[in-house]
C-alpha cells in the first residue's frame, strides 16, 4: 500500500479583482472612509454656511458704501468677485477636509491595515484623490452659485448685479467652486507630505489664509512677483470679471495655484511610497 506524500499547494498571483484591491473597491473604500468621518459633514457645512454668509455681508456692506464712491471707483466695482470673497474663509473648510482624508488614518494607526489590504499604496492615494475632488467640486459649485445669487440682490438695488449672461460672470462664478476644489486638493497635498492632523492644518491656514496677506509688504518688483504668485492670492484671481493690472488674469492665475498643490502631491506621494506607513 503506497500514500501519497502531500503537496504544496500551488501559489497563483491574484488579479486585483480576486483580491478585491481593484481601483473601484479602493474607491469605494475611500468614499465610505470619507463619509464615516464627523468632521466630514461640519467642514462642508462650514464651507457652505460660512461662504455664502460672509458673501452676502460683503455685498451688503458694500453696496452700502457705493453713494459715497466716485466715477472712477463705481466702475471698478466687481460684484460677482465680491459674491465669491466668503471663500476667503471657506477655503479654509474645504482644505482642512483634504489634511483630514490623508492624516486621520495616520493619526488612528488605520493606515497600516489599509496599505496591508491595498500594498499599492498610490493607487490608495489616487483614490483619496478622486473622492475628495468629486465631494469638493460638487459642494464647491453648489456655494459658489449660493453665494453669487445670495449676494446679487443688494447689487440689483442699485441696477448694478451682475448676470449669468454678462460676460466673464459664468467663468467667474464655475471658478469659484474650482478653487474650491484646488483647495481641498491643497490640503490633501500637504497632508500627504507632513502625515500629522495638527501639523498639516497649521500649514494649511499660513499659507491659504495667512502668508498671503503678508506677502503684499514685501519690498520692491520681486516683491510683487512672489505676492502675485503666491497661492491664493493667484488662485482666487479666477474668481473675477473686473481684471486688476497688477494681477495675474484669471486662468494663469488658477494655472498657478494648481502648480501650488501638483509639486506637494507629488512629493507626498513619492514619501508614502519611500517612508513607512
Amino acid at each position: 500500500m503506497t500514500t501519497l506524500a502531500p503537496t504544496a499547494p500551488a501559489f497563483t498571483e491574484l488579479d486585483n479583482r480576486r483580491a478585491g484591491t481593484g481601483f473601484g473597491h479602493v474607491l469605494r473604500s475611500e468614499w465610505t472612509k470619507v463619509w464615516s468621518l464627523r468632521s466630514t459633514f461640519w467642514t462642508l457645512l462650514g464651507l457652505v454656511t460660512l461662504t455664502i454668509g460672509l458673501s452676502t455681508l460683503a455685498a451688503w456692506g458694500q453696496t452700502s458704501s457705493l453713494k459715497h464712491m466716485s466715477p472712477g471707483d463705481l466702475a471698478a466695482q466687481d460684484p460677482t468677485n465680491m459674491a465669491m470673497s466668503g471663500l476667503i474663509l471657506g477655503q479654509l473648510a474645504i482644505a482642512v477636509l483634504g489634511v483630514l482624508v490623508v492624516c486621520s488614518e495616520y493619526s488612528t494607526g488605520g493606515i497600516k491595515v489599509t496599505f496591508t489590504a491595498v500594498p499599492d499604496r498610490m493607487r490608495v492615494l489616487a483614490a483619496k484623490g478622486v473622492v475628495l475632488a468629486a465631494i469638493a467640486t460638487v459642494v464647491g459649485m453648489i456655494t459658489a452659485f449660493g453665494a453669487f445669487f445670495a449676494a446679487m440682490p443688494f447689487w440689483a438695488h442699485y441696477d448694478m448685479a451682475a448676470h449669468l449672461g454678462d460676460p466673464g460672470v459664468l467663468r467667474a462664478v464655475l471658478g469659484g467652486g474650482l478653487y474650491v476644489l484646488a483647495s481641498g486638493m491643497f490640503g490633501l497635498a500637504i497632508g500627504s507630505v507632513i502625515r500629522h492632523t495638527a501639523g498639516a492644518i497649521t500649514t494649511v491656514v499660513g499659507l491659504l489664509f495667512v502668508a498671503p496677506g503678508l506677502t503684499e509688504l514685501l519690498p520692491g518688483e520681486w516683491g510683487d512677483q512672489i505676492a502675485k504668485h503666491f497661492t491664493s492670492n493667484a488662485g482666487q484671481r479666477i474668481t473675477e470679471v473686473v481684471h486688476s493690472t497688477s494681477q495675474l488674469h484669471p486662468w494663469p492665475g488658477y494655472l498657478t495655484f494648481t502648480l501650488w498643490w501638483v509639486i506637494p502631491l507629488a512629493l507626498g506621494a513619492w514619501l508614502i511610497k519611500r517612508r513607512d506607513a
